[in-house]
């Protein structure tokens, strides 16, 4: 597998080139930059491990295409952003944000979120699950059984609340792999739901 340096996509790690992709990663980066008009530079950054990317990729969808009443896939998005900002990603706050205005349908709380995620456009339900899920990402040695009741209390089941917490533990990982390569968001990401699609 032939690996160089592209700063469009990463300042620091080496990436292959898409011919060089085995089939099923090939395949799957094509459906979406089908579906998107673009390959996220994520998918680009981390396919010169295959099966780490099998992993990432297969632990990420199973995380974030869940859907629940207690935590929807925009709230899950939330959590992201929230916690990737306070890790100063920026990979994730502004690729993740472009999802989040678009599942939530709001184009500023993206940018809220990133600045001061107490002062978000929020209802309580969601204040309670990013106020849980950004302790758990900075001081999580400080959570206790408290954190996750409020979580219950706010109408979040036990799966629900398993999944805060591997949302934020896995986005943590991710926010130091694009750390340590230095990976750049597409500028396709920074437009992203700010304002309604044509028709």
């Amino acid at each position: 597998m032939a690996l160089h340096k592209d700063p469009s996509i990463a300042t620091r790690a080496l990436v292959p080139d898409v011919e060089d992709f085995p089939e099923d990663i090939r395949q799957k980066i094509d459906e979406v930059t089908e579906k998107s008009g673009f390959t996220p530079n994520v998918f680009r950054a981390v396919a010169s491990r295959p099966d780490e990317w099998r992993a990432f990729m297969s632990m990420h969808d199973s995380l974030m295409d869940r859907d629940t009443p207690g935590l929807t896939k925009a709230d899950r998005e939330l959590i992201v952003v929230a916690t990737s900002a306070e890790n100063s990603c920026m990979y994730c706050v502004v690729a993740h944000g472009a999802i989040a205005r678009i599942r939530t349908k709001n184009p500023l709380i993206s940018d809220q979120l990133a600045i001061d995620w107490r002062k978000a456009d929020l209802d309580d339900r969601q204040k309670v699950i990013i106020e849980v899920a950004v302790k758990l990402a900075m001081t999580p040695a400080e959570v206790t059984d408290g954190d996750q009741q409020r979580l219950r209390d706010a109408g979040l089941t036990d799966e629900d609340v398993m999944d805060v917490g591997s949302i934020v533990a896995f986005f943590a990982m991710s926010n130091r792999l694009a750390h340590w390569g230095g990976m750049q968001p597409n500028p396709e990401f920074f437009l992203m739901g700010r304002t309604p699609r044509q028709k």
